[in-house]
Parts: C-alpha cells; structure tokens; sequence
C-alpha cells in the first residue's frame, strides 16, 4: 500500500523507520500535547504493534510513514485507529518532527488518510481527539473539514496535569 500527494509518500511502517519514531517520540516539543515521554521499551512496544499487517476489522492502528518525496526522508507518522465493528469509524492521528511542521505536510498527508479511508476503506466516520491548547492540530482538522463534536473536562494527564480533550469529527460525503 503507498498513497501519494504531490510533495509525499505514505507507506507503512517498516523495521527500518524506528530510530526516528523513536526520536519522535522522546522530543518534550513534539509530545508536549500527546503524552508523557516513555521508556524506550514502551515506545518499541507500540512501533512493534503498529508495524503489524493492517486490516480495518482488526480495531487496530494503520500507521503509516510520511516521507518527502524530493528528499527521501521521513517527515512524521499518520493514520488511523480503527472501529470498523460496528459503526465502520476510526480515530486519526498524526506525529511530525518540528523541523517538518507548519510547512503544509499535515494538511497535504491527512488529505491522503482521508481519501483512503473513506473512498477505499469505506469508512463511515473519522474522529480525532486533541488536547487543549493544540491550536496547530485544531486548524489542522478544521481545515480538513472535521468539526469540533465537544470537549472533555479533565481527562487526560499529561506531565501529572489535568487537561481538556476536544473531540473533532468528519463524515464520509
């Protein structure tokens, strides 16, 4: 599976991508709005259950690799957390390093998830769940024409500080 755009590629995970989720996932700046920095073993942990083969019954994550293009490197990580049963959505997500942020790869990548889960996957509906104060994340999906669905009061901890999560949501059109 590859999904294109014109400056990326997407393509699953694969052994080789793990020193940069890693690094991904160790950096306070790129976690501060996702969760509390982990041990390594955690982190190997979810890279091996996301680099699993994928199927939208299995209400798992397809994680794919971003990758530009005209460089060849890795740019950040998107996809989506499955519920195919029995309401055919799913959660999107998505990770980038900071030097890669604010340079449209957000949007032109969840543009892509978007299509492949909704015209290809038959997908229903597409949720995401922000903290917040993630004012990027939020134009990011309003963008992408997902629409705020409500907001959590106190329901994630993140450094041992309570936090508000907003629900964002898309249909299938």
């Amino acid at each position: 599976m590859l999904l294109e755009t014109s400056r990326l590629q997407l393509r699953p995970m694969q052994p080789s991508d793990w020193s940069f989720f890693y690094l991904l996932h160790t950096q306070p700046q790129v976690m501060q709005f996702v969760a509390d920095l982990e041990s390594e073993e955690k982190i190997m942990a979810r890279f091996n259950t996301r680099s699993q083969p994928w199927s939208k019954e299995d209400n798992s994550w397809l994680t794919l690799s971003i990758v530009e293009k005209e460089s060849g490197q890795l740019v950040g990580f998107s996809g989506f957390l499955s519920r195919w049963s029995d309401y055919k959505k799913a959660e999107v997500g998505f990770l980038f390093a900071p030097q890669f942020q604010g340079v449209g790869y957000g949007y032109e990548s969840l543009k892509a998830v978007l299509e492949y889960a909704f015209l290809k996957c038959g997908f229903h509906k597409m949720t995401a769940t922000v903290t917040e104060g993630n004012t990027a994340s939020v134009a990011l999906l309003q963008k992408a024409g997902f629409n705020l669905e409500g907001r959590l009061v106190d329901n994630y901890q993140i450094a041992g500080r309570w936090c508000n999560d907003l629900l964002f949501a898309r249909f299938n059109q």
